[in-house]
């Protein structure tokens, strides 16, 4: 810290994200506004950087060589920094043709690297810098920004901090506390959708990044990537729109943007710079390349959905090649509507929860509304309608329900808090879904038993029994015993991403549902006896413990 500040002290008081609620109660929101002759706004050439004051309380630099933010100045304190680095694109894009402009009340620093160009903008009277990123194809390897914060300024001990901990126990990435707790910057706990903007705040200074629309993103809404990270040498806020990591997509190309970096008093930033509801017609005349004006896109408006099971909600998606959005569906009738959207024409598909029920294509036009009809989502598209003898958990493309399955979106699956991954489970006792672990594991867990009874009836005839997953690690998939007499055989594994999820926040993949045709055969004649179903994780891939192979389950029925 520097001059007065220095000796300010530091309370320890943490905002992780925010969504619109959040915002909407804190106590002080919005951009800090000062009186206009509190500074000049503007901008220098000190010879090395282009040095912007916004006319408010923020003052940043950027490098007229690299295209870095060199300098984050909030109120006379320098933010931006640790360990001799500078915030920006990737680690950092090297050499690169950076101008800058001015017009009216925006200034606007226009950086190329090769076919990469990114933009940072400042609105006169704002502690905001507006960013814009255009990636044209793979010469970057991933699409990332993120900002470097100097050590000190904010404290938290959250999921995604590693501030108090150098233990390592997976990759370089993931840590275990004393206390048995993990910790790793992959320990988010969100889905895209869940946030607006992440950060922190020391109750009287916050910063944060207010995510984009996540337009060129891959992943869709249900994606979850690092968000923030800190550690002794100091924190990191990220924008990720394609990481690599656990990815279910290809990578989309383009404009994307803005997000923003933005300073408070303390409070959660104005929710008039959250996706869905920035407007940015300052920027139309800037000649930001791959920029589309709101007048240049249309809307998808649906005026119900049917065939909805109403205890889950529901998202409706929309994607193609270029481009993807979404909106919830309204809980009362399923209305739904998205804005903003490119012309084009996409997949719409509606999820219940994060599973997949109803696809169907729309086109979308400039300054126009395609509205649809209420949708029916037919009753056999949701595997929870299927008449079962018995059914595990119900049919949502997650795992939520599962043993320690909420535990596993912020922490490794060793640490202290879990529960026991084995055990068996008994259906009739109540328990059968919080006792069945949310992950199976070829080195961990396999084998696991479940206990069920069947009548008479339902014992002299062939059933169909369905495990549903949401992704998995090394190839794992589930190859079913029944009474030690019958062994189905070795599925063929899906399609899923291959990076590590399992261990570091993640169970989104690819939804996939296995089937089995058990013969009569298989099942015990005395009803009074209980059938038992063993269910091994099978695969040639993976190492051991718990990046064995393995897989998240969604659900498990026995047809009737």
């Amino acid at each position: 810290m520097s001059g007065s500040e220095s000796h300010r002290p530091i309370r320890r008081r943490t905002f992780v994200i925010g969504t619109a609620a959040a915002a909407g109660s804190a106590a002080l929101t919005g951009p800090l506004a000062v009186p206009a002759a509190a500074a000049a706004f503007g901008y220098t050439d000190d010879g090395s950087n282009y040095v912007v004051d916004t006319g408010a309380n923020l003052v940043f630099k950027v490098s007229k060589s690299t295209g870095d933010l060199t300098s984050l100045a909030y109120r006379g304190t320098e933010y931006q920094g640790y360990g001799g680095m500078n915030s920006h694109i990737e680690s950092g894009l090297g050499s690169s043709t950076v101008t800058i402009t001015q017009s009216g009340s925006t200034i606007l620093i226009s950086v190329t690297h090769g076919t990469l160009k990114h933009y940072y903008a400042a609105r006169n009277g704002e502690n905001n810098v507006y960013l814009w990123t255009n990636k044209a194809d793979t010469s970057v390897s991933a699409t990332r920004y993120i900002v470097r914060v100097k050590a000190g300024l904010f404290l938290n001990d959250e999921p995604d901090s590693y501030t108090y901990t150098t233990s390592t126990i997976e990759a370089s990435d993931v840590f275990a506390k004393s206390d048995g707790q993990t910790r790793s910057k992959h320990y988010s706990k969100l889905r895209v959708i869940d946030y607006n903007y992440i950060g922190w705040t020391t109750g009287s200074v916050g910063l944060w990044i207010v995510r984009s629309n996540h337009e060129k993103a891959s992943g869709g809404p249900f994606y979850r990537s690092l968000l923030r990270h800190q550690s002794a040498d100091g924190g990191g806020l990220y924008e990720i729109l394609y990481y690599g990591q656990n990815q279910t997509e290809e990578q989309r190309f383009g404009l994307q943007g803005p997000y923003v970096i933005a300073f408070t008093d303390g409070g959660a930033p104005s929710s008039s710079l959250f996706p869905g509801t920035l407007t940015t017609s300052w920027a139309d005349s800037l000649g930001i390349t791959g920029y589309v004006a709101a007048s240049g896109r249309g809307r998808v408006a649906g005026v119900g959905i049917t065939g909805r099971n109403t205890a889950h909600p529901y998202t409706v998606g929309l994607a193609n090649s270029a481009a993807q959005y979404w909106g919830s569906a309204r809980s009362s009738d399923g209305y739904f509507s998205i804005t903003g959207v490119l012309p084009g024409t996409y997949t719409l598909t509606v999820h219940k929860s994060e599973l997949a029920v109803y696809s169907t294509q729309v086109t979308v036009s400039a300054g126009g509304t395609t509205t649809l009809n209420s949708i029916a989502i037919p009753s056999s598209n949701d595997p929870g309608n299927a008449s079962a003898i018995w059914r595990i958990n119900d049919w949502t493309g997650t795992p939520s329900g599962f043993k320690n399955a909420d535990l596993m979106t912020y922490a490794h699956p060793s640490d202290v808090r879990a529960a026991a991954w084995t055990g068996n489970v008994v259906i009739g006792s109540g328990s059968e879904t919080s006792a069945f672990p949310c992950y199976i594991w070829k080195d961990v867990n396999s084998g696991l038993l479940v206990y069920f009874k069947l009548t008479a009836a339902q014992a002299a005839a062939a059933h169909t029994l369905r495990i549903g997953v949401t992704t998995a690690y090394a190839n794992g998939r589930p190859q079913v015993v029944v009474n030690d007499t019958w062994t189905s055989a070795i599925p063929s594994p899906p399609t899923q991403p291959s990076t590590r999820s399992l261990t570091n926040g993640s169970y989104r993949g690819n939804n996939y549902t296995f089937t089995y045709s058990v013969p009569a055969s298989a099942w015990l004649t005395d009803t009074s006896l209980y059938n038992v179903l063993k269910i091994n994780v099978v695969s040639g891939s993976g190492t051991t413990s718990y990046l064995s192979a393995g897989t998240s389950i969604d659900a498990i029925d026995l047809l009737a």
